[in-house]
Formats: C-alpha cells, structure tokens, sequence
C-alpha cells in the first residue's frame, strides 16, 4: 500500500492559566525538544486524524509545549507506528494509535513483521468506542438472536476492513462470545463494504457509530445491537448485546497514546499525566462525544496488560484461521 503524503498541524500551548503547572514545567524540562510531533498513522480526514486534532490543543497546554501533528498513513497504521518507534526517545515523537495497528500483525515500511509491543511504551488510553452490529434491511432477521440462530445453522459473512482491522477484531471476538461461525470478506477499506452489506451480498458488518450512522439514518443500514457497555446516544432504540441476548459481552476498541520504548521511565510519568489532563479537558471530551466515542482513563500498567491481551487473542484467531501472510 503506498504511504500517502504527510500532512501537518502545529498547535501551540495556550494560555497555561494555573492547570498542572508541575506537570508542564517538569515535562518541558525532562524533554530536550522545544515542540512535541504527535503522528497519527492513518490519513488525514479519518476517526484517528480527528482525535488526534482534538486530543493536540490539550496536550499542548498540558505539556507548555508546541505539538505538531503529522500524517504517517500506510500499511494500515504500520508505518507511522514504526517510525515513532525508531525515532529517539527524548519526548519529542509521540503516537496516536487505534487498537488493531499495535496488536495485529505488525509490518514496518518494507513489509517485515515487527513487534511493536516492544518497540513502543503505552502512555495513555485516551477513548473507547463501541461498535454498531448492522445488517442489511434485506435479511430477514428479527433482531440479534434470530441473527445468531441463523449462524449456528450456517457460517454468515462479515465485512472487515481489512486483514487484522479493528472491525476484523471486533468481528472474531463476537463471533468466538457467541458461538458462531463468521466467514470474514476483506476489502481495502469502509466504503465498498458498506455498500455489499447494504446490497446484501455481505450478511453483516461490525462499524464505529460515526461510519455508519449515515447510512443507518437513511436505511440502507440496519442496526441489531452496539457492543459498548451501556447504549449509544445517537441510537438510543438499539440495545447493547448483553441487553439483546449476550449477557456480560462487550466489544470496543481504544485510541491511545505511545512513546519509543528506551523513553526514560520519569518522562513518561510525565507524558502519562500531561496525557490525563488533556484527556479530562472539556474540549476534548466534546471531541469525543462528537465521534460516538468515550473518554477511557486507566493506568500505564493496566493499559500495558490490555495490550497483551489483545496481541494475544490476534494471534491465537490468527493460527486458528491461518491470516497472517507467509
């Protein structure tokens, strides 16, 4: 997949007021760089460039520090992540990731497998979002358990964006939650899968609320459940999977936020709590809340042990269904 070209977005800190002035000054004085780059790997435009955006202005005010954002898209996030990971650990790189481009099948920009556990430190979750189950208005089923029944009887087909996408992941884990069989259909991206399912050549498609409530709203969608906690607000009528037939299942992804690996243990305490402000600001909580998304507050540790988890999973369904090329 070829790198698209980078796009940049410098915001400078604003007034500083009186918010965490330790946490500034000892960040500004433990970094050696004057502004920090904050690189999202994916294109300009998308639910990661957003948060991104949104997510820079606190940071910088958090920080006292000017923070540029920078495009790295490619190789489904891979590329930018990669060069986060090489660059040097002084504070001055730092990436915004979605869930799958850190624990899925990590390539760098050659196409070799990297492990970019290793290769970056988890500084923050910054957001959670659940999914929407959708289906075409075409299949006739009456809501999630007639849904499910029909799997049982037969392996239905699902819509991924790609090999080891979050939508891929979300798609493996409700199938092994349920019991089911789900055949996966990949294509390159949102767009072309929306339409098979929406035509009914794809039975189902598992989507962040912001990608399909268009298509939800005009009816070209339709949704049986969202896979978060508690039901979204902009789609009130649809019940949670727990509340439509699978008790105690929750599917979401994460935006988080990462560093190079050899950072230095007290600059990233630093980052951790800059990260925490720019998190709890009501700026970015708007942002949030625009996208369908929440705010997601956990400690370095456990975000850590969440990442280990969920590499784990990939490749335990990666072996089981033989995705992973040569």
């Amino acid at each position: 997949m070829p790198i698209l070209p980078r796009r940049r977005l410098v915001v400078l800190a604003a007034s500083l007021g009186g918010a965490a002035p330790s946490v500034r000054h000892a960040a500004a004085e433990e970094s050696a760089a004057d502004s920090v780059t904050l690189v999202v790997p994916h294109a300009a435009g998308g639910s990661a460039d957003f948060i991104g955006r949104a997510f820079a202005g606190p940071l910088a005010t958090a920080l006292g520090q000017a923070v540029q954002v920078e495009n790295r898209a490619g190789a489904a996030g891979h590329v930018g992540a990669s060069v986060v990971a090489r660059s040097r650990p002084d504070g001055a790189t730092l990436l915004l990731a979605q869930s799958a481009g850190i624990v899925a099948d990590p390539r760098g920009p050659r196409g070799e497998r990297e492990d970019l556990l290793a290769l970056l430190a988890p500084v923050a979750r910054l957001s959670t979002c659940a999914y929407v189950l959708a289906v075409s208005p075409q299949l006739d089923v009456s809501g999630l358990p007639a849904l499910l029944a029909r799997a049982r009887a037969r392996p239905l087909t699902f819509a991924a964006f790609g090999v080891g996408s979050e939508n891929h992941i979300a798609g493996l884990r409700l199938a092994e939650a349920a019991g089911i069989a789900l055949d996966h259909i990949a294509y390159r991206d949102a767009a072309p899968a929306l339409r098979d399912v929406a035509a009914g050549r794809v039975a189902l498609v598992l989507g962040m609320p912001a990608t399909l409530l268009p298509r939800l709203r005009d009816g070209r969608l339709r949704a049986l459940a969202t896979t978060g906690p508690r039901r979204l607000p902009d789609l009130p009528a649809v019940p949670t999977l727990a509340e439509a037939g699978l008790p105690g299942v929750t599917i979401t992804g994460w935006h988080g936020l990462f560093a190079p690996a050899a950072t230095p243990p007290p600059l990233l305490a630093r980052q951790e709590s800059a990260a925490r402000l720019a998190r709890e600001s009501a700026w970015f909580a708007e942002a949030l809340a625009r996208e369908g998304l929440a705010s997601a507050a956990c400690s370095r540790d456990e975000f850590a042990t969440l990442l280990r988890d969920e590499a784990a999973f990939w490749r335990r369904k990666a072996r089981e269904l033989d995705l992973l090329p040569g």
